[in-house]
């Protein structure tokens, strides 16, 4: 049962299109596993329809050389970085650890997965996204803790299997971490299955301990 869900803020964002592409990401999985998130977003994408139905004027024209350079440039720019799906509309099949559109990111399930050492038992894979942002996914075993770390911007922690905890509350598959500069914490994967999540992150990490501070650069954390 999924109780912690995403702001009206992001759900906002993420219907207008303005999010970062890794920030996308995020929302779109979320959105797939989680069944009232699914249904506000389908409430903003309505009320966005209805508010530039309302707004369409008559009186504002355009001359047919700058509606063909204009659509000439839409033509050329890149699809819109919002991961579609079957997301707002579908859950993952069973048996998937990995909801889409996460899985086309990755090229299949957590099999697929190439994933790093961070020390202590942690792992990450990271997951190529525009640079405004940065996604990865995170396997932390069972019992295991990340670094004590603050943050410079917002991260968002989607657990994707298993469960962590921190000083703020216990988070379960399907359930979104919103955390930002006032956040200080120190995730703690909870017993039973070990906890396989994906961040995202627009700034690097604050980290208490000298030793993650050293290996940050390496990380890209």
């Amino acid at each position: 049962m999924i109780t912690h869900h995403l702001s009206d803020k992001l759900l906002m964002a993420y219907s207008a299109g303005t999010l970062p592409e890794a920030f996308n990401l995020a929302v779109a999985t979320h959105i797939a596993m989680c069944d009232e998130c699914r249904a506000r977003l389908a409430s903003y994408d309505a009320l966005g329809g209805a508010v530039l139905e309302g707004i369409a004027d008559d009186s504002a024209t355009i001359s047919a050389p700058s509606l063909a350079a204009t659509l000439s440039r839409i033509k050329a720019q890149e699809p819109m970085e919002r991961p579609y799906a079957a997301a707002t509309t579908t859950q993952p099949a069973e048996g998937w650890t990995l909801p889409e559109p996460l899985r086309s990111y990755v090229g299949g399930d957590i099999e697929a997965v190439k994933w790093r050492s961070v020390g202590g038992g942690v792992r990450q894979a990271l997951i190529p996204t525009s640079e405004n942002a940065t996604a990865r996914l995170l396997y932390i075993p069972a019992g295991s803790a990340v670094p004590d770390h603050g943050h410079h911007g917002m991260e968002l922690t989607l657990v994707l299997q298993g469960a962590f905890a921190d000083e703020e509350d216990c988070f379960s598959r399907g359930d979104i971490e919103i955390a930002d500069e006032g956040t200080e914490h120190q995730p703690v994967a909870q017993a039973g299955l070990d906890c396989i999540c994906l961040a995202v992150t627009d700034a690097p990490l604050k980290f208490r301990g000298l030793l993650p501070r050293l290996a940050q650069p390496f990380l890209g954390i």
